[in-house]
C-alpha cells in the first residue's frame, strides 16, 4: 500500500531556510546537507519516512532530479534506505556490541535503544544429540525451544534461537515476550560465569531474510554460544543471526 502524509515524516520548512540558490554549491547537495544533519539532530528519529520526492521538491520549490540526488547521496552514506512498498526510511544506527558474556536485550538497553520481541516458537521438546551435547544432558531430556525475533526501535536486528535445560521449561511465553532471556534466567538465580562463542557468517534462510527484511539469501552474521553458570553447568545454547548492515561486534586485541 503507497504512503500517506500522515505515515511519514514532513520535515519543517524552515529547515531550509539557509539554503542558497545563488550559491556556487549544488542545490542536492545543500539539500542533502540539510536533511543529514535533521538526521544527526535527532529530528529525524531511525526508522522514520520521509515524504515522497515529488512532495518535497514542491514545498521547497525544487526540481524532482536534484531532490531525489541529494537523497541517493544519503543512501550511499548509508543515512537512508529506500524500500519497496515503504519508501525512504532513515537507517537504524548500528548496535556495536563488544564480545562480552551479556544478552542483546541488556546491550539494547543499555545503549538507551528500545528492544522488543516477538516470539516465533516456544516449545518442550526432546534434545537430539547435538542439543544434547551442547546442554550435558542426556539425549531425549526435555529442554526448552525457543525462536524469537530480536528488533531495535522498531526495526528487526536478530533472530534468536535458544535451547535450555529442564529447570527452565517452565518461561512462559509472556515473559519472553517482554523481558530478554538473561534477565529471566538471572530473576530465576542463574549466573552466568563463562561461555564459549563461535562467530561467523552464512547466507539468509528464506525465512531469515523475510524476517529481517534482508535480500533473499543475503548474507547474515552469527553466533553460536554455550553459558555456563558458577558451577560450570550448561544454562542455554544459542544460534543467532544478524542483520549485518545494523550490527558488529567489537573486540580488543592485546599484545602479549
Amino acid at each position: 500500500m503507497p504512503d500517506t502524509i500522515a505515515e511519514q515524516t514532513r520535515l519543517p520548512s524552515e529547515l531550509f531556510v539557509d539554503i542558497d540558490r545563488s550559491s556556487p554549491i549544488p542545490m542536492y547537495f545543500q539539500v542533502a546537507t540539510t536533511i543529514e544533519r535533521a538526521i544527526t539532530d535527532g529530528i529525524l528519529a531511525p526508522g522514520a519516512r520521509l515524504e515522497n520526492e515529488i512532495a518535497l521538491g514542491e514545498r521547497l520549490g525544487l526540481s524532482r532530479p536534484t531532490v531525489r540526488r541529494a537523497i541517493q547521496e544519503l543512501v550511499g552514506k548509508g543515512l537512508l534506505v529506500r524500500r519497496r512498498g515503504i519508501g525512504t526510511q532513515v537507517v537504524q544506527r548500528p548496535v556495536t556490541r563488544k564480545v562480552e558474556l551479556t544478552s542483546l536485550f541488556d546491550d539494547l538497553e543499555r545503549g538507551s535503544k528500545h528492544p522488543s520481541t516477538a516470539l516465533l516458537t516456544r516449545e518442550v521438546i526432546e534434545a537430539d544429540d547435538a542439543i544434547a551435547e551442547q546442554l550435558s544432558v542426556p539425549k531425549g531430556s526435555p529442554v526448552l525451544h525457543v525462536r524469537r525475533l530480536r528488533s531495535s526501535d522498531g526495526v528487526p536486528l536478530a533472530v534468536l534461537e535458544n535451547y535450555l535445560p529442564s529447570e527452565f521449561t517452565d518461561i512462559t511465553a509472556e515473559e519472553l515476550q517482554i523481558r530478554g532471556l538473561y534477565q529471566l534466567l538471572r530473576a530465576r538465580g542463574t549466573m552466568m560465569s563463562v561461555a564459549q562463542q563461535r562467530i561467523g557468517a552464512r547466507a539468509a534462510t528464506s525465512e531469515e531474510s523475510r524476517l529481517l527484511d534482508v535480500k533473499a539469501h543475503g548474507a547474515v552474521l552469527t553466533m553460536d554460544r554455550t553459558a555456563y553458570n558458577n558451577n560450570g553447568k550448561a544454562v542455554e545454547y544459542g544460534h543467532h543471526c544478524y542483520r549485518p548492515d545494523l550490527y558488529a561486534f567489537e573486540i580488543t586485541l592485546v599484545n602479549k
